[in-house]
This record gives C-alpha cells, sequence and structure tokens, in this order.
C-alpha cells in the first residue's frame, strides 16, 4: 500500500524548515516535532503528513464509533485531532459557551504523503498512487531558499481576556464553594485570550513559538483556513504494541535567568504539597480511565510528580502504563480515557459539568489532542495546551490556558499561573514580551 524510501540529511534543523515551507501547498498538514526530547518513549525526531487522499470531519454526536469505522476501513495511517468537546459523545454532556473558531469537533485524514525524520535520516513513506513522486518532492524540499528572519517586532495584534480579572476571581470562588461542598476535589479552571478581526501568518507563527519553547509535543497543523500551532509539553496518550503509556502534567512553576534561583525555583515545585496533591489526584484518574482498557493488575505508576524542565517552565509530571489485549480496538482506548484527566478534574464528569457552568468559552480544539494512529494499531497523542489557533477566514486568532482548582488553591495565584502560561503566546502574536 505504501512504499518507503530513506535519505540522509546534511542539517536537520535546516530540512525540517525548508519540509514545513513545502507543506503549505496542501490543504491538510500535521507536522509534529520531538524537538530532540530523546526518552525511553520516543518514536522519531518529526514527522510529517500531507494531502489526504480520504478524511473523516464530524461533530460530537457518535464520533468515536465514526472514527472506529473510518480506522478500521482504512487500515492505514491517520492523522487527526479530537476536540475536548468530544465528551458529550463519551458521558451525558453538553457544550453551548461561546466559539469563535467553529472548528470540526473531529477530523482524521489518510495521507498520501508521509516524511518521518529520525536521527540525520528522513523516510519518505508514500501511498503506492505517488510514490513516483519521492525523489522529485525531496529535491523540491532540498532545493528550497529559507528567507532570512526578520527582526521580531511589535505587531498591531490586540489581544483581550474572554473574562476580566474579577470575573475571574468569581467563577473561581463559584468553583471553589462546590470543592468545599464536597461536589468535586478538583478541576482544571481554564479561559480564552483572543483576537478579532486578525490576520496572522500561521507558519510563522508556529516557528516563532516552537523556537521560544521547545516543547517534546509541539504541533502545526493546517485543515484548509483552520491552523493550530502548538507548543505542547505534554502526552495525553501512547500505544507501543501491548503497552499503553499516559504522561500527565500538574505543576507548575517559572524558570529564572539565575541558576541558583531556578535550581531553587525547579526543587521548591518539586517539594510543593499543593502541586504534588493535584499531582496525585490526576494520577488516580488516570489509573482509573487505563484500568477500563487494561489486562486486570497491569496498571502502574512508573513515575510520580518528576520535574521537567521547558525553556519557559518547570513541570511537574507523572507516568501511568498498562498492557492492553492484542486485539484490543484502539479507538476504544482513547473512548475510555477521554477526555485526558489533567484537564479535566476528580471525579471527572462532576468536573467536566461544573467546568462547563462557570467557563466562558467553548474550549474546542484546546484541551483536545492532536496525533496519529498507525497501521499496526499504535497511536500517540498530545495534549493540545501552550497553543495559538486560527480561523483565517473568520480572522480570529485565540489561545486560552488553565489550571487545577483544588481546596486549597488561591485564586491570586493561580490567575498568576495563567499570565505565566499565557506569556509565551502572548509574546509570540504582540511581538513583544508581555
Amino acid at each position: 500500500m505504501r512504499k518507503s524510501f530513506s535519505f540522509k540529511v546534511d542539517d536537520v534543523q535546516v530540512f525540517k524548515a525548508k519540509l514545513l515551507v513545502w507543506s503549505q501547498q496542501f490543504y491538510e498538514v500535521v507536522w509534529l516535532d520531538s524537538n530532540s526530547h530523546n526518552n525511553q518513549y520516543s518514536s522519531f525526531d518529526g514527522m510529517l503528513a500531507v494531502d489526504a487522499l480520504t478524511a473523516l470531519s464530524t461533530d460530537s454526536f457518535n464520533a468515536f464509533d465514526d472514527l472506529k469505522t473510518y480506522q478500521t476501513e482504512t487500515k492505514d495511517w491517520i492523522f487527526g485531532y479530537l476536540t475536548y468537546d468530544l465528551k458529550n459523545n463519551v458521558e451525558r454532556l453538553k457544550s453551548e459557551n461561546f466559539d469563535g473558531l467553529h472548528f470540526p469537533e473531529l477530523y482524521f485524514f489518510q495521507p498520501k504523503k508521509i516524511i518521518q525524520i529520525q536521527g540525520d535520516t528522513a523516510h519518505f513513506i508514500y501511498l503506492n498512487m505517488v510514490d513516483d513522486e519521492i525523489k522529485i518532492d525531496f529535491d523540491e524540499i532540498t532545493n528550497i531558499t529559507l528567507k532570512n528572519k526578520k527582526e521580531t517586532k511589535e505587531k498591531n495584534i490586540h489581544i483581550k481576556m474572554r473574562i476580566f480579572k474579577d470575573d475571574y476571581f468569581d467563577r473561581v470562588g463559584k468553583m471553589l464553594q462546590k470543592i468545599h461542598r464536597g461536589d468535586i476535589y478538583e478541576a482544571n479552571f481554564c479561559q480564552e485570550f483572543y483576537a478579532e478581526d486578525t490576520e496572522i501568518n500561521p507558519l510563522e507563527t508556529y516557528n516563532e513559538l516552537n523556537k521560544i519553547s521547545e516543547a517534546p509535543f509541539s504541533v502545526f497543523l493546517k485543515l484548509n483556513d483552520k491552523y493550530v500551532a502548538s507548543a505542547s509539553p505534554e502526552r495525553y496518550i501512547k500505544k507501543e504494541g501491548t503497552t499503553v503509556i499516559s504522561q500527565p502534567i500538574k505543576g507548575t512553576a517559572k524558570r529564572s535567568l539565575d541558576k541558583l534561583e531556578d535550581e531553587k525555583l525547579r526543587t521548591n515545585l518539586a517539594l510543593d504539597e499543593k502541586e504534588r496533591a493535584e499531582n496525585v489526584m490526576i494520577v488516580d484518574l488516570v489509573r482509573n480511565d487505563l484500568s477500563k482498557s487494561a489486562i486486570k493488575g497491569s496498571v502502574q505508576v512508573t513515575e510520580l510528580c518528576k520535574v521537567y524542565t521547558y525553556n519557559q517552565v518547570h513541570q511537574m509530571i507523572s507516568t501511568i502504563t498498562s498492557t492492553v489485549k492484542s486485539d484490543k480496538n484502539v479507538v476504544d482506548i482513547l473512548k475510555e480515557t477521554f477526555p485526558m484527566g489533567s484537564m479535566t478534574g476528580a471525579p471527572k464528569v462532576s468536573a467536566m459539568k461544573i467546568i462547563e457552568e462557570l467557563e466562558a468559552t467553548k474550549r474546542g480544539v484546546y484541551s483536545g489532542t492532536v496525533g496519529y494512529i498507525t497501521p499496526e494499531q499504535d497511536f500517540d497523542f498530545n495534549v493540545i495546551i501552550r497553543s495559538i489557533l486560527y480561523n483565517a477566514t473568520e480572522k480570529y486568532v485565540s489561545f486560552s490556558v488553565g489550571g487545577a482548582i483544588t481546596a486549597k488553591a488561591s485564586p491570586e495565584k493561580e490567575y498568576e499561573e495563567c499570565l505565566l502560561k499565557a506569556k509565551a503566546m502572548r509574546q509570540v502574536l504582540e511581538g513583544k514580551v508581555s
């Protein structure tokens, strides 16, 4: 069905940049970049999928069943995204908040062309119908002349907040009342920053965001006039053979240019009782989610509350693994764990109801996931956070940030954490350090 051919690449970073420029001729593009964050669960350095042969686009009604049918019939690589609002297909929930982006709630496509980068090698994995274009495309990509970088300057983009500070405190206060009453233990509360009547260059925006963050689960997605530029540090879920891996993030601390101060911030995060409690709650939730698909007794916490350092922030991450039967349907695994615990709360369904009640914006792709499923029934999906979303036709730009609210949460500190998480996106859009 597919033909593979490999080429050595002299300068991988330059080749990646040229690859992204080349990809812009296609209507459907998914680019995944690990930014050289190699760990035991890494699969590649970068992967590009372009040019749909077939596609599935749908709302949340029966979305997972539709995806299961599509994946089963295609029996090939498929790339795409699940929006947060597919929760409505998993549970009896609704999404009625404002939506300025209007993305389909689920979109996957079967690409004619896949280019995977591992080390200094580019693997071209093309459908047989276009395999005669492999050498032509490699030469075309190699011969692209990259433009010189322009100096970053302030841009005429006015970022607005969907809810203001006092409103944020009021909404978080209501969430805390529900926590203290015992309705829930924890919920992720998010807010939107946006710009209307605004045009951006999506690829330049992604490149700038990726340069600032160099995150391990970065994504550039193009679907006709809709774009995602993501510097996500978080994996939602991965399947490798019969092993399933989830790596939720809960706990964030800022970085410092001073080495001693930076190490102190990292250590303080590792020891912070509130942050550890948040993380452990989500670990328990993820263990429960994975157990729905897992062979009994196979769910394991292999890493608890480990602090990882990224360009912008320190993050507390845990790793939970499980084993599934070899014939377990991959889409069922996704459905049984969706949406990811780190973006919902505990108990999960009650938290999602309260989130819908108190947030001002439909989340859509934000806190959903982008990834792929292979012909061998493996998959890997990130969490769409630290991301800029853009509808070019409606000239609407959006990014959202959030944080976990628990009984010990301080609205003032949570608000400051949101501004910290928003910093990179705001800097990229406005062309200045906020």
